[in-house]
């Protein structure tokens, strides 16, 4: 078949009868045909500045143009953001032990927006060591927040070990709840669960748990009590 963009008197009199377009047409088909494979070339060769980090972008600075340097800016700025917000929230991750020294720097100072959850402890009573183990996994879980922990009596001289353990939660500063001794924890079944959510009643931290974990316990005691309670009826009848 003969190829219609070529100059052939046959293709002259096809384009006089309208049959084959004009050639400034056809030209024109294909210098747009080949802008558009010019321009996903590029494209594939280079990449925008959504898809480059900011050592790409600082490197790349010379290329771009008056109104890319705006958008860079902008860009820029939001990646610095989102980078500083992803380190905030992998700020901690671990149970660091202070003493009374380091209570300002620590707890005091802690920065804005920073919840501190600190765990008054001593060594050889068993919920004291349960609650640290308790801590270490929601350090991990929970990365933007400080957990903390201190012998007691570093802290607070001649704290009474009757109200260990003792977890102090606070917000810049501010105290914002504490829980004392160990009938608040509910003793040695004390899960770990538990303690998330008594943590996050503070506003500490946003648990992933949709109810109290001590409810179902509770829940299901009081189920047990009751199916072994005889009805009232039964037990006068037994009377009779």
């Amino acid at each position: 078949m003969q190829d219609p963009n070529k100059d052939t008197e046959w293709n002259d009199i096809l384009r006089k009868k309208g049959i084959l377009p004009p050639k400034e047409n056809l030209e024109e088909q294909e210098r747009a045909k080949e802008e558009e494979q010019l321009a996903i070339l590029q494209k594939s060769l280079v990449k925008t500045y959504e898809d480059m980090t900011l050592e790409e972008l600082e490197e790349n600075e010379d290329e771009f143009n008056e109104e890319d340097e705006k958008a860079i800016e902008m860009y820029r700025q939001q990646r610095l953001a989102e980078m500083k917000a992803a380190q905030m929230k992998n700020k901690f991750g671990e149970v660091s032990e202070i003493s009374g020294k380091d209570y300002v720097q620590e707890v005091t100072k802690a920065g804005k927006g920073i919840w501190v959850v600190l765990h008054l402890y001593k060594q050889g009573i068993p919920l004291c060591a349960l609650i640290n183990q308790h801590m270490s996994g929601l350090a991990r879980k929970f990365r933007d927040v400080k957990f903390i922990k201190a012998i007691s009596t570093t802290c607070i001289p001649n704290y009474p070990d009757k109200n260990l353990p003792t977890i102090f939660v606070y917000l810049e500063g501010d105290i914002k709840a504490q829980f004392i001794g160990p009938l608040v924890f509910g003793g040695m079944n004390l899960t770990r669960d538990e303690l998330e959510w008594k943590i996050s009643e503070s506003g500490a931290i946003k648990t992933d748990l949709e109810e109290n974990p001590r409810k179902q316990i509770q829940d299901q005691l009081m189920s047990s009590i009751r199916s072994c309670v005889p009805a009232r009826g039964e037990s006068d009848s037994e009377d009779d």
